[in-house]
């Protein structure tokens, strides 16, 4: 069983896969405090919530942007399941090949995301995370990663508004009602959502102005379930996407 772990700025998930498929999924919040035998407590823990043993795992890839806490991770995995991890990063085998002005700022999770789209969906392809931040990555036909652009996530957007102005307060994100609203919070939902909404679109449409062939697009990532339901330009929206490309991945560099 291979263990899949995806370090983020906001969340940490962790993927348990065999035979290709994801067979448990557990999040948690990233944190810079805990040691490695915390995170080995969390994961174990998470083995048992989905059936499985320490014994059980085979080995382990980690896909991160937060180096400050790979390092604990990566030594809780060796320590507690007795393997050494792959670690998604430079010079490391992925099948495709990086067209973009410094290859190595692409973000470990947009690599991992844009391999799982393009040998689960085949390319060409535009892949949407919506993360901490929202990236949207284009793969052409022959596996090549041709763009990169990076914009705010909605959440982050949601914090930055109630961080900066003092009498408006955080909210949840959710998929507001209408768009007449009477509240504060309601104002807040539905501005939020509807302009995060028609940004989307509006990114997506100009990839389709200037790529001169059709492509499918991907999306993943938290909020990427309700954006995907409110909008016909997204083709599909897949959850496990990440731990897809990272599977694929693991066996390039592990012979698995």
């Amino acid at each position: 069983m291979l263990v899949a772990v995806d370090i983020g700025n906001t969340n940490i998930e962790v993927g348990f896969m065999e035979g290709g498929q994801v067979r448990g999924s557990y999040r948690l919040t990233t944190r810079t405090d805990h040691t490695s035998d915390e995170f080995g407590l969390i994961l174990t823990e998470f083995l048992a919530m989905a059936g499985y043993r320490p014994e059980d795992v085979d080995d382990a890839i980690i896909s991160s942007v937060a180096p400050e806490v790979m390092h604990p991770i990566k030594a809780c995995l060796v320590k507690f399941f007795e393997v050494e991890p792959v670690v998604v990063g430079p010079g490391i085998r992925t099948g495709m090949n990086i067209r973009l002005d410094d290859p190595r700022s692409l973000g470990a999770d947009c690599l991992a995301d844009c391999v799982g789209a393009y040998r689960v969906y085949g390319g060409p392809v535009l892949v949407v995370d919506f993360g901490t931040a929202t990236t949207f990555n284009y793969v052409d036909d022959r596996g090549s990663i041709r763009s990169g652009l990076i914009t705010v996530g909605i959440r982050s957007g949601a914090q930055a508004l109630s961080g900066q102005t003092a009498q408006l307060p955080q909210i949840e994100i959710t998929r507001p009602d209408t768009i007449m609203s009477t509240g504060t919070r309601t104002a807040m939902q539905a501005g939020l959502y509807y302009n995060f909404l028609g940004g989307l679109e509006r990114i997506i449409t100009q990839f389709q102005a200037e790529i001169a062939e059709d492509f499918q697009v991907v999306a993943t990532g938290g909020m990427g379930r309700i954006f995907s339901q409110d909008t016909d330009l997204i083709d599909i929206y897949d959850p496990e996407l990440i731990f897809k490309g990272m599977a694929y991945i693991h066996d390039l560099n592990a012979g698995g």
